[in-house]
């Protein structure tokens, strides 16, 4: 059996288990050591709400390190989506481990975001090295502003939840400068553009969804 087809048996496999709802963090969570807050059945709702936001965002992460990570030219750059992919996996686990305290599930449309996200992916790549990673930059721009309003809206009894989008906020920043130092090149504006609109949508779904 060649190297491409046991990637493309791992890569299906990883795909199965993020849909699942199956991660495993190699991190602990950020919320690990805090207490949990007595909260209204509103706050509740709400924090759960934007914590299953959060976690489509990882499940759409996923995919796309996956799929960009498979058809990059470079070798350099396979391993970097790699490791992005490794800590946005402890992500997935955290958030998906706090909307379950919460009372709540992740969101019914995880098919769905993972396979729009890994043809997004995919097309990055097509659209070569350079591109790919100004794609990587302004996704992880985006996502920075969505964690940084949700920690603008979040209960303020909520601190587990704090804590972990705090940290993941730090990680994104770090993986969008990493892209920067790995030579990206910045999108055309209409493609900023259409992804703020694609992420607006998908945000204001998976809230309820």
């Amino acid at each position: 059996m060649s190297g491409r087809t046991d990637n493309w048996i791992a890569g299906f496999d990883k795909a199965l288990r993020i849909i699942a709802g199956v991660a495993v963090a190699a991190r602990a969570s950020p919320a690990v050591t805090i207490e949990e807050a007595v909260m209204s059945d509103q706050d509740r709702r709400h924090s759960a709400g934007l914590m299953r936001v959060n976690h489509v965002g990882e499940v759409c992460a996923q995919a796309l390190y996956q799929s960009q990570g498979q058809f990059a030219r470079s070798a350099d750059l396979t391993r970097q989506f790699a490791l992005a992919a490794r800590e946005e996996e402890d992500h997935l686990a955290w958030t998906a481990e706090r909307i379950a305290q919460l009372g709540s599930r992740t969101s019914v449309l995880n098919p769905i975001w993972f396979a729009g996200s890994y043809l997004l992916g995919i097309a990055a790549a097509r659209a070569g090295d350079a591109r790919s990673l100004g794609f990587v930059v302004e996704t992880e721009r985006q996502v920075e502003a969505h964690l940084t309003h949700h920690l603008d809206t979040l209960p303020a009894t909520d601190t587990m939840s704090r804590a972990i989008v705090l940290q993941m906020r730090d990680d994104e920043i770090a993986h969008g400068a990493a892209a920067q130092e790995l030579g990206a090149s910045e999108l055309p504006k209409p493609a900023r553009l259409l992804m703020g609109v694609i992420s607006k949508v998908m945000t204001r779904t998976a809230y309820y969804l």
